[in-house]
């Protein structure tokens, strides 16, 4: 399959334009505007909005196969399609039980994998039996759309979370609040035949339910590895994925580990592959959905430390001064999407930093599990030359 149709121009679709090239794939993308940053690597695009089926109508005439770059989209609709013999991949099966967050807690749970407490809410329960059973504070999220920290908030008290049901429509999930010791993400494909290959573990490092860090590899025991790797061969075998998934996960001080969110395609835990693996998760992916043989997913280096490059105004400047400072750290990879606006928290670029074998003093902390230090001194380097102070 040499023509990918990608449904999303945002910089997931972006990064995958070195793999395309190497792979000899050619990307149609299939998104709203012309500023989009997929728009500037693309062989042919679709204007419309992702959930515009009768738009995916037309990108599946110009393509082989199509696959995802958000979960925005209008399964029902992109069915019909489906029947009509356009390939989706993941198929759209696959995707079905994990878009609204609720089913997607369910599915996991019937799974058997450990998932915090969690409750559908709707306007005819009992709200105060459920609240009392799972205690505050609570985490509030909306069903559908949520991403980057929207839709979830965090509930102290009920008065809150009746303020919160009333002044917004949308459905949501109550569930408990799980007071993590850390955060983690695994990145894990599939191939057509079944293959699975997971990348490492990392560390993710939110503020205001935004990441903004990432450290490769988290520094966990090896049973707790194997049992988040486990976790992802279970639930891409279930679905029977073709593709990338991200997996995001809460590890407690007990050691207890619990699934948070399934991502059905590339993730930003990832990034740091394009540079510290020997086969990136956007490679990865379009190998997969090519019907490709599945490429190595190790890192080629001790560790690595991805940081995001977010909005902290709104404003049109490229902040080249910043990102040229940032570019002079050592083993440093700047990303710069292109977006043509930046507001508070959008993701305008990432850095990713090597944690090289050449430089010993590094090398030698990862391999002794102490590297997390430097890894935070790293990324807080990076944090002051990017946010003003």
């Amino acid at each position: 399959m040499k023509r990918v149709g990608v449904i999303g121009g945002g910089q997931l679709a972006w990064m995958m334009a070195d793999a395309a090239q190497k792979l000899g794939v050619e990307l149609v993308i299939q998104t709203p505007s012309e500023h989009d940053p997929a728009v500037s690597i693309a062989q042919e695009i679709v204007f419309a909005p992702v959930d515009d089926a009768s738009a995916t109508e037309i990108l599946a005439k110009k393509c082989d196969v199509i696959t995802f770059e958000n979960e925005f989209v209008n399964l029902q609709a992109l069915s019909l399609l489906a029947q009509e013999g356009v390939c989706f991949r993941p198929k759209l099966e696959a995707l079905a039980p994990l878009l609204d967050k609720y089913h997607q807690r369910c599915y996991l749970s019937d799974l058997g994998l450990p998932v915090p407490q969690f409750f559908a809410l709707d306007q005819t329960e009992n709200l105060k039996s459920k609240i009392e059973y799972l205690g505050f504070p609570a985490v509030l999220k909306s069903r559908r759309h949520g991403y980057d920290g929207q839709g979830t908030f965090i509930i102290q008290d009920f008065a809150t979370l009746e303020q919160k049901l009333t002044l917004n429509q949308s459905l949501f999930l109550l569930e408990e609040f799980v007071p993590f010791e850390r955060e983690l993400a695994i990145i894990a494909a599939r191939s057509v035949e079944g293959e699975i290959v997971t990348y490492p573990v990392v560390e993710t490092q939110q503020e205001q339910q935004v990441c903004r860090r990432v450290i490769a590899p988290a520094q966990i025991t090896p049973n707790q590895v194997a049992e988040i790797q486990a976790i992802a061969h279970t639930l891409l075998n279930s679905l029977e994925v073709v593709g990338i998934f991200g997996i995001e996960l809460f590890i407690r001080a007990d050691g207890k580990v619990l699934v948070n969110e399934i991502a059905p395609r590339t993730h930003n835990s990832g990034h740091f592959s394009l540079d510290a693996c020997e086969t990136s998760q956007f490679e990865q992916h379009l190998r997969a959905v090519c019907g490709l043989p599945l490429g190595n997913p190790a890192l080629q280096c001790a560790g690595a430390v991805m940081v995001n490059l977010l909005g902290y105004e709104n404003s049109h400047s490229d902040y080249q001064s910043q990102r040229q400072k940032i570019a002079e750290i050592p083993q440093a990879h700047v990303h710069w999407y292109g977006k043509t606006e930046s507001r508070t928290g959008r993701k305008l670029g990432h850095v990713t930093v090597l944690l090289d074998n050449q430089n010993q003093e590094l090398g030698s902390a990862i391999t002794l599990g102490v590297g997390a230090a430097i890894a935070n001194d790293i990324a807080h380097s990076i944090e002051s030359i990017w946010y003003p102070r």
